[in-house]
């Protein structure tokens, strides 16, 4: 990486970070004043009715943070040149389009706050309604690589480029939608979203770096300064959640990450927290109506299990985060020796 693509990643990471931790100064006090306020629902751990109208919706900060580092830093490297125009153009759809089905996936995610909070139905959209949209948005975004000329090959630890075919955008569709709600299954304690993914996307601004894709390594940037000036609100004790509006944003930047990288089967190790938070959620109802009310975990997702263990959300948050440092080590060995 040369020096001027350097500065211009460490710049998005600053000016993300800069603007998501200033910006809570003022949009945490007007969530309170417009009472948007956190519902915790009943079956939740019990402790967590303190945290009783905690505003949300907080997940507008990273999100305004990472748009405006990228619109300042993304332009700036595309307009160096030196690029083949066929693979330029690759490149800004899958970085400017991912941050678009980001959006998308957030704005669905905003809707289901919004009735949670305005309209007082906990639920907000139903499973069909929610399931719909993102298939919408991740259609949308496939459509956009397609029509850039994005293949159907994809790489895979040890084995290489692989071509699946038409195949690859039904598995792409369906992956990444599962992404996204295993992303939003993780938003459930103080910080444990925002530091996983934090970590997460310092691996992919790794990743990238090695590829020498650094309009993703921009991205990937922008999105851990998001991640970390939100945590100046939404460490234990949490200031301000990010909502489904922050959670489902997240998960659309991931799957933008990986597949800009033309790496989404490593989502799976850089994403393993978000893998086994959703698992656990599937094995603990699949086997509740199985055995006619028995459990394997005390609470889903797992991060609660550990609550009803006596972990501490911080306790959590730390060792969930080093789970993702180790795992994202071990996709950048893949990269580096398993091709």
């Amino acid at each position: 990486m040369n020096l001027g693509n350097s500065v211009l990643v460490l710049l998005a990471a600053v000016a993300s970070f800069a603007v998501t931790a200033l910006l809570g100064k003022w949009m945490v006090p007007l969530l309170h004043r417009i009472n948007f306020g956190q519902t915790i629902r009943e079956e939740g751990p019990k402790w967590h009715k303190k945290k009783n109208g905690t505003p949300t919706m907080g997940g507008f900060l990273f999100i305004i943070g990472i748009f405006l580092a990228s619109a300042v830093c993304l332009p700036l490297y595309y307009s160096q040149g030196g690029q083949d125009p066929y693979l330029r153009n690759q490149s800004v759809t899958k970085a400017v389009g991912g941050l678009l089905m980001a959006l998308g996936f957030g704005f669905v995610g905003f809707i289901d706050d919004y009735i949670k909070v305005v309209k007082k139905r906990n639920l907000g959209l139903n499973v069909r309604q929610k399931l719909v949209l993102q298939f919408l948005v991740a259609g949308a975004y496939l459509l956009c690589l397609y029509l850039s000329g994005v293949g159907t090959s994809t790489i895979f630890p040890f084995l290489g480029s692989v071509d699946l075919g038409v195949w690859f955008w039904i598995l792409s569709a369906v992956g990444i939608v599962a992404v996204v709600n295993a992303v939003n299954f993780t938003d459930g304690i103080d910080g444990l979203n925002a530091s996983v993914t934090f970590f997460a996307a310092v691996t992919f601004m790794v990743l990238s770096g090695i590829l020498h894709l650094y309009g993703m390594s921009i991205v990937a940037a922008a999105v851990a300064g998001g991640c970390l000036g939100f945590l100046l609100w939404n460490f234990n004790p949490a200031k301000v959640f990010m909502g489904d509006t922050g959670s489902l944003f997240l998960g659309g930047v991931v799957c933008a990450l990986g597949f800009g990288t033309n790496l989404p089967v490593f989502i799976l190790l850089i994403g393993i927290v978000y893998l086994c938070e959703i698992l656990s959620v599937v094995l603990q109802v699949t086997y509740f109506k199985a055995t006619h009310g028995k459990r394997i975990f005390k609470m889903t997702p797992i991060h609660h299990h550990f609550e009803m263990c006596g972990w501490s959300e911080v306790k959590i948050c730390v060792v969930f985060s080093l789970v993702t440092i180790l795992f994202g080590a071990l996709s950048v060995l893949a990269l580096l020796y398993g091709f």
